[in-house]
């Protein structure tokens, strides 16, 4: 088996998640996914340990999402009937939480979704993003805070609207 297929083994499914989570779509972010291990098989593997190779890979899967955001801002707008679809089908919490998500700056959202969603460590992510471990601890609190804040106000104003926030009988 190549280094790139166990790197493929090792890390696909956290990278799937980290994109999915990023660009919204999973069609999408399996296409991209798809392209950081192409880059990964065609580039040279830099002779690191697990960490380092965790934060590279992650680093393209991270410029490829922002050239995916940009390209996509640039371009008319279109839904795919099936966002609509799982949309309408009630999803208003993963909604809320992805609205919240998007009111971070694109870093501090990338280093959130990179701990919280791929288990990437503070070194990995530093290694990604090309911060200090240091700079991943300050900025990933200060996203929590954001997010927090932002969902807690959500929370607020459901209720000052007679929303009711839990499952169950109407």
């Amino acid at each position: 088996m190549s280094t790139a297929e166990t790197l493929f083994i090792a890390h696909q499914p956290a990278v799937l998640r980290y994109l999915t989570r990023v660009v919204g779509q999973a069609d999408t972010a399996r296409d991209l996914t798809q392209e950081v291990f192409l880059r990964v098989s065609r580039s040279s593997i830099p002779a690191a340990g697990v960490g380092e190779l965790r934060g590279w890979i992650f680093r393209i899967a991270r410029n490829l999402a922002l050239n995916h955001l940009r390209d996509a801002a640039a371009r008319p707008a279109t839904v795919a009937l099936t966002d609509v679809a799982v949309q309408a089908a009630g999803q208003e919490i993963g909604v809320s939480v992805q609205q919240a998500l998007d009111s971070l700056e694109s870093l501090d959202r990338d280093i959130f979704v990179f701990r919280e969603t791929a288990g990437l460590s503070y070194a990995e992510i530093a290694s990604a993003c090309e911060l200090t471990v240091d700079a991943v601890r300050s900025r990933l609190h200060r996203a929590r805070v954001q997010l927090r804040d932002v969902l807690s106000a959500e929370v607020a104003q459901q209720r000052a609207a007679g929303v009711r926030l839990t499952r169950g009988e109407p």
